[in-house]
């Protein structure tokens, strides 16, 4: 009983410690480690760039088949980080051990389904865009090195969202870094290659090179976080010794974890959509690439925030602290705007600044100007839609916060930006972000207004509370 009183402190912290030094506490780590992931697809896009043009093509049209990988690992961990959350605040730690071991096990089968579908599909998929053979050559390579080992980046996306869920934030910022710092150390010695004094040290390898610094990068990160529960005691368990798959806990982290990956992978048909609209515009394609490259910077550390309040309210609903609950909400949606306020101003202020470094040319540069700053609107409403999806994951509504990443980013963006297209013309598309985040906003926060007051009052029905 001592041991498991022990066990239960680490964790506990999150119905105990005041809400804004928690908040800050488990938010700072993630929004450091999205940042340096935000940076690094930048820094990655950069390197191969230099090497060929060929290359960079083949890397960016690769690009959906890779978000779709990180979609699947961050929805199996998103669902197991609320759902152990909320098992810890009900002190059902044997609950909670279950939920970790069957999200690694469903991580492994997540694995072997894109290990089928890279080797059977990925020069079918990039051939839909290009018939260039080099393209295809170099981008099937890439793939099947990037998807055929993705297991290392399963495995350490998911130990690390469960050692959110309990509080833990460091190790998983610090495993970030890892593999950001190693697959930016590795990508110019592996696609240049390494020539001292005539000796080839490291044979050049292009394209394939940057397949495999990421894929070491992600090796050592995955090994940290194994290490860490392996050497040092965790309020979650994940040895699988008697482990035998469980259902219903798998099908309660996908119902949870898959607005996640929805809302992650539906970037990359959004984006194929879009292109379509406006490809008949001059520099519009090329400026929708730097706005999604610039907006990561913005949105990420959002992201990171709500990373470290989806277990405190998982937790905090657990255990029926209402009051908790709500603070946790109201400080982290004040953060998030004030976050994308900052942005805003960045891209309404700067952006004529910031376009220079995509070398765009003085006739794209005011069109792309235009675009961003009309964009950036957006960002504000996407603050408290960010939020609102969380809540619903964090009460374990899934269906909810599925539908409102489908509207924010799908439902009602396509389509808006199809009837603005036809009454303005492009300046339409750019209005459409804004205007879809809006009225995503304005209908789900009643939504999340009655979903509260009905999971709270089951929950003190369940506690015995007498209101």
């Amino acid at each position: 009983m001592e041991k498991d009183q022990q066990m239960k402190l680490k964790s506990d912290k999150m119905g105990t410690m005041p809400v804004g030094k928690l908040l800050f506490n488990m938010s700072l780590p993630a929004m450091i480690s999205m940042l340096v992931q935000a940076l690094y697809n930048v820094v990655d896009s950069i390197f191969v760039s230099q090497y060929s043009d060929i290359g960079f093509t083949a890397v960016n049209l690769s690009f959906p088949m890779v978000m779709l990988v990180i979609s699947f690992g961050i929805g199996i961990g998103v669902g197991a980080n609320a759902q152990i959350a909320k098992k810890l605040g009900e002190g059902d730690r044997e609950g909670a051990n279950k939920i970790a071991r069957n999200a690694l096990f469903l991580a492994g089968c997540v694995y072997l389904f894109f290990i089928a579908l890279t080797f059977t599909c990925s020069r079918l998929f990039l051939s839909i865009f290009v018939s260039d053979d080099r393209i295809l050559d170099q981008g099937t390579v890439y793939l099947n090195i990037y998807i055929g080992l993705c297991i290392f980046s399963l495995v350490e996306m998911t130990c690390s969202r469960i050692l959110q869920s309990t509080g833990n934030m460091k190790v998983p910022m610090t495993s970030q870094l890892i593999g950001a710092i190693t697959n930016t150390v590795l990508d110019p010695l592996f696609i240049n290659g390494l020539n001292i004094n005539g000796m080839q040290i490291v044979p050049e390898m292009g394209v394939a090179g940057a397949a495999i610094a990421t894929i070491i990068g992600q090796a050592l990160a995955m090994t940290f976080v194994v290490t860490v529960f392996i050497k040092r005691k965790q309020d979650v368990s994940i040895s699988l010794k008697g482990f035998r798959p469980d259902k219903r806990v798998i099908g309660e982290i996908c119902r949870v974890g898959l607005p996640a990956m929805v809302m992650n992978a539906i970037t990359s048909v959004t984006v194929s959509i879009l292109n379509g609209i406006i490809a008949g515009y001059a520099y519009a394609v090329d400026t929708l690439g730097i706005y999604f490259k610039l907006q990561s910077f913005v949105f990420m550390p959002v992201f990171g925030l709500t990373q470290g309040a989806l277990p405190i309210l998982g937790y905090n609903f657990g255990c029926n602290q209402r009051a908790r609950f709500k603070h946790t909400v109201r400080l982290a949606m004040t953060t998030a705007i004030i976050i994308m306020i900052v942005g805003m101003v960045i891209i309404q202020f700067g952006s004529p600044y910031i376009i220079k470094i995509f070398n765009t040319s003085d006739e794209m540069a005011p069109f792309t100007v235009n675009a961003l700053q009309i964009i950036s609107w957006c960002f504000i409403p996407a603050a408290c839609g960010i939020t609102v999806t969380t809540i619903f994951q964090s009460v374990g509504n899934g269906l909810y916060s599925l539908l409102m990443s489908l509207c924010r980013q799908l439902i009602l963006l396509v389509p808006i930006a199809l009837i603005m297209n036809s009454i303005i013309g492009v300046n339409g598309v750019w209005w459409a972000f804004p205007l879809a985040e809006v009225v995503t906003v304005i209908i789900f926060f009643f939504i999340m207004i009655h979903c509260f007051r009905r999971v709270f009052r089951e929950r003190e029905e369940m506690f015995g509370v007498v209101k």
